[in-house]
């Protein structure tokens, strides 16, 4: 399945909000859509999810008009959306059967997904005696018990410990690799890194980044390399063609070339008259050139 975002353009009053928004994701793939808080994720989310249309342009799945009475969306908010001071089964089944499932469908989804976030043991208390790891983890719930085409997680481990971290970034590949579009909304980069395939960076309503995050890597000049070794201080004494500065955490060395042209024979160098761990050309992480596009 594939869904695409063509051309969509929304306004709210004189506010220009998105102009000419478009891109593509893939089932069984993710997709992360970033960009500073006001830049238009969440007015796409909302478009995408059919809670208000846009100005202009359309929605696709499969080269189609989204029919949303067919495609089943998953969305788990920033912002909890459930009722503290109601049991949790009855509120997770109430919102499963308002997604169209039956009740005996709902039940049996709940008790699978209760039991793989180790939330079994919780199911008969109110939301508001959970720990807010624990809420969020029942929230994911309510964004997947009706096995929905399209899931859309917007800063899906915010209040999560490591360990209810890892349980949930297990789910959420679950998810994929049964065909799911997953759309991820985060500021937390290294989860976005881990999971997508693809991205979208967004700055004042205006798409300014759209690729596969690999090839966007591989796109920059390289003509950095990131030198790991014990030798660190005896390198900076030598004479390295380049500028080299030691990494923030001091554990390494990165070195500016002249010229991309001289990696190997740089790499030769080095390798030849220190202990050298490990050297690579260095690759901006997503953090660097979110940085870049979605500044002033």
């Amino acid at each position: 399945m594939r869904l695409e975002l063509k051309n969509i353009h929304k306004s709210f009053g004189e506010k220009q909000v998105l102009t000419g928004i478009s891109f593509s994701a893939q089932s069984g793939r993710a997709f992360g859509l970033l960009g500073r808080n006001g830049a238009g994720k969440t007015t796409t989310i909302r478009i995408l999810m059919n809670v208000f249309p846009s100005d202009e342009g359309n929605i696709l799945i499969d080269g189609h008009p989204v029919d949303y009475a067919r495609t089943g969306i998953g969305y788990l908010p920033e912002e909890r959306g459930l009722y503290p001071k109601k049991k949790i089964t009855d509120q997770l089944v109430y919102f499963a059967q308002l997604k169209g499932m039956k009740y005996s469908d709902a039940t049996t989804a709940i008790d699978y997904y209760l039991e793989r976030l180790n939330m079994a043991e919780h199911r008969n208390k109110r939301l508001d005696t959970l720990s807010k790891g624990n809420q969020q983890k029942i929230q994911l719930i309510t964004a997947l018990a009706h096995n929905p085409d399209i899931v859309i997680l917007d800063e899906p481990f915010s209040g999560l410990d490591p360990v209810n971290a890892m349980l949930l970034k297990d789910v959420v590949k679950e998810e994929i690799a049964k065909g799911k579009i997953v759309l991820f909304s985060s500021h937390q980069m290294n989860y976005i890194e881990e999971f997508c395939d693809s991205i979208a960076i967004l700055n004042k309503g205006k798409i300014v980044l759209y690729g596969d995050l690999h090839d966007i890597k591989r796109n920059y000049t390289r003509d950095k390399l990131l030198v790991r070794s014990r030798d660190i201080d005896n390198i900076l004494k030598a004479s390295i063609p380049g500028a080299m500065e030691k990494t923030p955490d001091g554990d390494a060395l990165l070195i500016r070339l002249p010229s991309p042209d001289m990696k190997q024979q740089t790499m030769n160098l080095l390798t030849g008259q220190f202990d050298i761990d490990e050297i690579k050309v260095f690759e901006p992480s997503l953090n660097d050139i979110f940085v870049e596009y979605a500044g002033e």
